[in-house]
């Protein structure tokens, strides 16, 4: 196996960690995929575990490009959770399993992959990404806006990531009801106890016990899989589901809301919808959101532009790997 990307440094890792998958990447100095891989993120465990399928997946993702881990430049995270990137510690990554207390993340992946790892918020990462190399390019400020197992965001404001203290753009959960739904945070009425494909999930199995047709569970089946992925709901969408329709609609109502309200404050020039459901239903659900949004814009004759993320599933992962790029050297 080789060590570089044969055109002149070491190839380098990003890991996307997900609450249903785990995204691995391999890129070479301009940041084209060398290898990828996608493992599902455990269900059972605890943060070892997760640590464990992640230095699988990241092994696979080298494998395929031809390079061990030990040989390169660095390692790459995109973490949920309250992450502190210095002590390469992540804490409270609630979508998860048993993942409530620190866990030092970064000496795993270390000690498993052999090469130095260094860690960022999931969605600020892949945001950065967007801003570097896909839909973000033409702006100075945006908004992503990560739309999947949870509701995440990222800010990058006059060219330059913001966030804050270290938990800035967590707009899943921005209130869009006082005494609203029940959070998975434990708060009520957030944006993601709404809009959250985890929430949805809850909320169609509660529905379905009580007799709500739908297909979603049998979509489910059909496909094996376990839990409501993104795929199912587009599916399910597409005949006309109508518990389907109806938890989307309202996903795009707190969707509106909740993006309009941190609109106000920021007043970004684009916003960015990415995530599983936001990459999966695409331009027209992404403008749905848009027009949500309209009621709620104090300029609501400066509406921010909005576009799906460029780089798709794989932009965590590849947000992740610029985290890896030295100080000397520019990420592209």
């Amino acid at each position: 196996m080789t060590s570089g990307s044969g055109s002149g440094g070491a190839p380098r890792g990003g890991i996307d960690l997900g609450g249903t998958k785990i995204q691995a990447v391999v890129v070479d100095e301009r940041q084209i995929v060398l290898g990828e891989a996608r493992h599902p993120t455990p269900t059972e465990g605890g943060p070892a575990d997760v640590a464990a399928a992640m230095s699988a997946a990241m092994t696979e993702a080298a494998g395929l490009a031809g390079v061990r881990t030990d040989a390169l430049a660095g390692v790459g995270v995109g973490s949920p959770g309250d992450v502190d990137a210095q002590h390469g510690t992540v804490t409270a990554a609630r979508n998860l399993p048993d993942w409530e207390g620190e866990f030092a993340l970064g000496d795993a992946l270390e000690k498993a992959l052999g090469s130095p790892a260094r860690l960022g918020n999931d969605v600020q990462v892949a945001t950065d990404a967007e801003f570097e190399l896909g839909a973000g390019r033409p702006y100075r400020s945006v908004l992503g806006v990560f739309w999947g197992t949870g509701v995440g965001g990222g800010i990058v404001l006059e060219g330059r990531p913001w966030v804050g203290r270290g938990a800035g753009g967590e707009i899943g959960h921005v209130v869009v009801r006082i005494g609203g739904e029940l959070c998975g945070c434990g708060r009520r009425g957030c944006l993601e106890a709404y809009a959250g494909r985890a929430a949805m999930e809850r909320r169609a199995r509660q529905r379905h016990k009580k007799g709500a047709k739908t297909e979603l569970f049998k979509i489910m089946e059909e496909r094996g899989r376990s839990r409501l992925m993104s795929g199912i709901w587009e599916r399910a969408l597409k005949r006309d589901d109508p518990l389907a329709v109806e938890l989307i609609d309202d996903a795009i109502e707190a969707l509106g809301a909740g993006v309009a309200s941190v609109q106000n404050v920021l007043d970004v020039e684009a916003i960015i919808i990415g995530g599983g459901l936001g990459i999966r239903l695409g331009d027209p659900y992404a403008r749905r959101i848009g027009d949500a949004m309209l009621p709620h814009l104090f300029d609501d004759l400066h509406p921010p532009a909005i576009h799906v993320a460029e780089l798709g599933d794989l932009g965590g992962a590849i947000g992740a790997a610029l985290l890896a790029v030295p100080a000397s050297q520019p990420a592209v």
